[in-house]
């Protein structure tokens, strides 16, 4: 079977998630969240701070290689700041430009750069000038900002850029997350374009995943929020590809998820400030509702607790133990 890739998802998937997202599922490669570009060249501990993967040899604890994803519009810009990160040696560099949030847009990063597929060939070639050839060089887009009008263009450009790989959300800026995702639309890229082509969105499940490559033609899926809902989700998919039987009962999964999900707490009571913590917790636990009844149960526990340490006595109760956190 082709690669299982575990997408970045901004606000949601950070160290601490692709840390046990990775220790489950068997993904080749993890994408970090967005580095932001805007005007300055920032200092290596930026990319640090995001992708604390870099100190180690840009690997997760698993020893999942983490590719590092840059957002930003100014082709010289881009291209200092991916030189400054290629001293830090990391696993690969990638360049959104497909993220939806207004915020980012409303500053000409992200999906409304595809309204101009002269300045995405732009980028490219600028960041494709500094990044060697030992280190992968790829692009994620969607297919447009508001249409398809341009999504064949917006992938040329790309290519001649130079990347190595093209990640392709199959859904344009304005339907957001909503589904369908528009697989057929990744066939007419593969069609145009040399360079490999990885499907993304909508794979939540087994069946998904099969159907997002008969559709696609690709072999290569990113995974987003379906592997946040299911972080069993990879190691499932390559059972099916190697006729294993793939269990219907989740019981199993779920108890194997426990003592990752008492490590995702500690963790995250080590590094966020103890207000934030419940809520990154919850918003986890909001996800796994969608394949475990165990977790409904828990959110629903917790949905109106507010500090650590109720939490944690909570989370004991429901078979997920981890030294209790200082408030």
């Amino acid at each position: 079977m082709g690669k299982l890739l575990l997408a970045p998802m901004e606000g949601l998937v950070d160290d601490l998630l692709r840390d046990v997202l990775t220790r489950v599922g068997a993904y080749d490669l993890a994408v970090s969240e967005f580095i932001r570009v805007s005007g300055n060249l920032l200092p290596p501990r930026a990319f640090r701070r995001l992708c604390p993967e870099l100190d180690n040899g840009s690997r997760t604890r698993a020893g999942t290689p983490l590719v590092v994803q840059l957002l930003g519009s100014d082709p010289a810009c881009m291209a200092e700041n991916a030189a400054q990160l290629v001293e830090l040696a990391p696993a690969g560099i990638d360049l959104n430009f497909g993220c939806p949030a207004p915020t980012v847009n409303r500053h000409g990063g992200g999906a409304t750069l595809l309204a101009d597929p002269e300045q995405l060939l732009r980028i490219a070639a600028a960041v494709r000038r500094v990044v060697p050839a030992e280190i992968p060089f790829t692009a994620k887009m969607r297919l447009g900002v508001r249409d398809t009008a341009k999504t064949l263009d917006c992938a040329r450009a790309l290519a001649a850029g130079g990347i190595v790989a093209l990640v392709v959300h199959a859904r344009t800026r304005t339907d957001g997350y909503r589904p369908p995702a528009h697989w057929e639309w990744i066939a007419r890229i593969r069609a145009v374009v040399e360079t490999p082509v990885v499907a993304n969105g909508e794979v939540w499940t087994v069946a998904d995943h099969a159907r997002c490559c008969a559709v696609s033609g690709s072999d290569d899926v990113m995974i987003g929020r379906g592997a946040v809902a299911d972080p069993f989700l990879a190691r499932r998919i390559r059972a099916q590809a190697a006729r294993e039987v793939v269990a219907v009962d989740r019981s199993d999964d779920w108890r194997q998820l426990q003592p990752l999900l008492a490590s995702y707490w500690q963790q995250v009571c080590a590094k966020v400030a103890a207000r934030h913590a419940p809520g990154r917790l919850k918003l986890w636990l909001g996800s796994l509702r969608r394949n475990f009844v165990e977790a409904e149960a828990l959110f629903m526990a917790i949905r109106t607790l507010a500090g650590v340490e109720e939490i944690s006595r909570v989370l004991a109760l429901h078979g997920i133990s981890a030294p209790t956190p200082s408030a």
